[in-house]
């Protein structure tokens, strides 16, 4: 495993920068998830620390050694692609050898790296097979097969499961999050754009914006207790309902913030009232869209089947102790 140091790292393309002074630290063993809007930085990023692009400025460290100037091969690293990246015209085995045969690894050598890997990843029955004969789902796992059988310090996953559907994106999820706990000794880095990829998988999340860090922490601090208006409408799914203009002014604050789950339903003790303009029934939960006059509809979320119609005046009351506060430049009014 190793630990990752990036110091006042920067990058840029001519003159564009895209990497704005990046200061973070990834710990021995930990699975770090970078999250943001497209354009935010997050694959560059992950390029740099890969050794795919060159580092503008600042300083790569793994394990205190630096590695700007060091070669991929040599960094000890394995990174996993969304678009899979297998040799059409070799089969499960041999995709999965290639690399340890370019290192000269003995035939039973790489044979037992293959079979404990396949075996690892539910594989093993595959081994025989060619890419176009294979599911979008077990080409993926091919692919990361590939990157285990290298014994990497570092796994580098670059929106692995963005080409596969709802179903096979929660099943290679659940590969990842095995993996995760079964590979304990080597450090992953994780790029997505999905909120439940970023939630369910990271031990913490790095949230970028524009080539800088917003903010580091746990994925129930992030979604608890933002440091910024930016990082509280990002993560969560639905996203933070906003308030502003006299709705925020009786709360003291610029934006009033508050999740959905964190509205009641109520009459006499209304705080809003508004008509359900539109509802969205999950099976589990429901979602009533609300128009109490704010420049958005308010999303309320609902346990359980309780049906409220169209058109339907509703009295809401936020629950006190989970109002998030935000003066007019987006910073927490704690």
């Amino acid at each position: 495993m190793a630990n990752i140091e990036l110091r006042n790292v920067r990058k840029s393309f001519g003159a564009f920068d895209v990497i704005k002074g990046i200061d973070l630290d990834i710990r021995k063993g930990e699975f770090m998830v970078f999250v943001g809007p497209s354009g935010c930085g997050k694959s560059t990023l992950l390029r740099l620390i890969a050794g795919l692009e060159t580092i503008t400025s600042g300083d790569l460290i793994f394990d205190g050694e630096r590695m700007n100037n060091l070669v991929p091969s040599k960094r000890g690293i394995a990174m996993v692609f969304q678009s899979y990246a297998l040799y059409p015209h070799m089969n499960v085995f041999d995709n999965m050898a290639f690399g340890l045969k370019l290192a000269n690894s003995t035939p039973t050598e790489t044979r037992k790296r293959v079979e404990k890997a396949a075996d690892m990843l539910q594989i093993g029955h595959l081994l025989d097979r060619l890419p176009r004969q294979l599911s979008g789902g077990q080409r993926q796992r091919v692919a990361i097969g590939r990157a285990i059988v290298r014994d990497p310090r570092v796994f580098l996953f670059d929106e692995p499961l963005s080409n596969l559907d709802a179903a096979l994106r929660v099943a290679t999820r659940l590969e990842i999050a095995k993996l995760h706990h079964d590979m304990r000794d080597v450090t992953m880095i994780y790029v997505t754009h999905d909120q439940v990829e970023a939630m369910t998988l990271a031990d913490r999340i790095c949230v970028l914006r524009d080539g800088v860090v917003e903010q580091v922490g746990t994925p129930s601090e992030l979604y608890e207790r933002p440091n910024s208006l930016f990082v509280a409408g990002f993560i969560g799914s639905p996203k933070m309902n906003f308030l502003n203009g006299r709705l925020a002014g009786a709360h003291g604050c610029h934006t009033l913030g508050i999740r959905s789950e964190h509205i009641d339903i109520v009459d006499e003790s209304a705080i809003w009232r508004g008509g359900v303009i539109h509802a969205e029934e999950l099976g589990s939960d429901n979602y009533l869209f609300v128009d109490i006059g704010a420049q958005d509809p308010i999303v309320v979320r609902q346990a359980g089947k309780r049906q409220i119609p169209y058109g339907t005046k509703i009295g809401l009351r936020p629950v006190a102790d989970h109002l998030h506060r935000f003066d007019e430049r987006g910073t927490p009014i704690r």
